[in-house]
């Protein structure tokens, strides 16, 4: 078994020991890697978001005048809630090659390993810069890497390209569904069941529009697009939670339900938007015909880019050539990379760790998987160094 450095495993240490859970400020944990780089002579820049309680860390080592290299990862990690921990989550744990806590594979372990390669970036006379750069909120939304993203497209000179460190045990990842999850809000009119040709029923009509959504999620099923090298090969449509009424002898005002939308990168959650507010909006019409102050809302609450990058394409060919592979996948969940790729800075997904220990108890790393990491590192160094 390969051994990583001592100095990544005291990093990762530090950085477990923040609970940076998405509900909490991330700041404690940014403040930190921002004296570490300091320390080693690297200025950052924070981008703090509306509350001033959360921010992303941007740091270039190298030529700032060339397209560099962006290594990229979230400091923020899902709650231990609930979950039946044999140790402390924020405590860094070892047993048996493996490190455990909360973060160790999603993603606190590539953060470090970029931090701990801080010094051997500096010292390297790096002809194309690496550029460092750790987000917040990505487990509630991607919204540090909306933010991110943002920067990017205002960049004279962007990145040339992106690697972002979520676990996929070193394998290089070129594409990823996105998601956008979607509040509908239905006010319908309230009066004795009795007389229900008075009211509006906002859970039947609520039905109504779930149906339709239920008819456009088997379409895709039926029609496609499709990519095999997805689980299921089509974009998904699902209702997953519905909330209305207050008794049975009375028509309901008020119903709520959550939708979603899981998409391949080449399918289009806008046309496939429309379909449903061109439904919300006639439903709308039923209703108002009954009583005018009613009808149906629908808002966004979250979404994040899919990721579909040319397997020809440079990032792809290099990212291979450093994690010493000839295979590329696709995965099920979703990243900041989609985000980063629609900002025109062509973006995988390499990073160490299995996803399967992400977000349940008993999280951890392997020993060997940082290793991996590290050589990457060197070989990605040796690269820039040269090129």
């Amino acid at each position: 078994m390969s051994t990583p450095r001592t100095k990544t495993v005291e990093i990762l240490r530090d950085l477990i020991a923040f609970d940076t859970t998405s509900r909490n400020s991330n700041l404690d944990l940014i403040r930190w890697a921002e004296d570490y780089l300091k320390a080693r002579g690297v200025a950052s820049e924070l981008q703090f978001d509306e509350t001033g309680e959360k921010a992303n860390l941007w740091a270039t080592i190298g030529p700032a005048d060339t397209p560099g290299i962006m290594l990229s990862g979230h400091s923020d990690v899902v709650p231990v809630d609930g979950q039946d921990w044999a140790t402390d989550p924020f405590t860094l744990s070892q047993k048996d090659g493996l490190l455990y806590g909360r973060g160790t594979a999603d993603m606190k372990a590539f953060l470090a390993i970029c931090l701990s390669h801080v010094e051997d970036f500096t010292a390297a006379d790096l002809k194309t810069p690496v550029h460092i750069a750790f987000s917040y909120d990505e487990e509630v939304g991607c919204l540090g890497g909306r933010q991110l993203a943002a920067m990017l497209r205002g960049l004279e000179i962007k990145p040339r390209l992106c690697v972002v460190g979520e676990p996929t045990s070193m394998g290089v990842v070129t594409g990823h569904k996105g998601k956008s999850s979607w509040r509908v809000k239905l006010t319908g009119h309230e009066c004795h069941s009795s007389l229900t040709h008075q009211g509006v029923n906002a859970v039947e009509y609520a039905a109504e529009l779930i149906s339709s959504i239920r008819k456009l999620a088997h379409d895709k099923r039926d029609n496609g697009p499709f990519d095999d090298a997805f689980d299921p090969p089509y974009t998904t449509v699902h209702t997953g939670v519905i909330q209305g009424g207050t008794a049975l002898n009375i028509v309901p005002k008020d119903c709520e339900f959550l939708f979603e939308f899981r998409n391949l990168p080449a399918d289009e959650i806008d046309d496939m938007f429309r379909i449903v507010e061109a439904r919300a909006a006639e439903l709308s019409v039923e209703m108002q015909a009954i009583q005018p102050d009613t009808g149906i809302g629908i808002e966004r609450i979250s979404w994040f880019s899919g990721l579909g990058t040319d397997e020809e394409s440079e990032v792809v060919t290099l990212t291979k050539a450093f994690a010493q592979s000839n295979d590329t996948s696709k995965v099920s969940f979703g990243t900041e990379a989609g985000h980063y790729h629609d900002a025109g800075v062509p973006t995988i997904i390499c990073g160490p760790g299995d996803i399967e220990q992400a977000h349940k108890p008993d999280e951890f790393v392997a020993l060997d998987q940082i290793a991996r990491c590290e050589g990457f590192f060197a070989r990605l160094i040796d690269w820039a160094g040269k090129n």
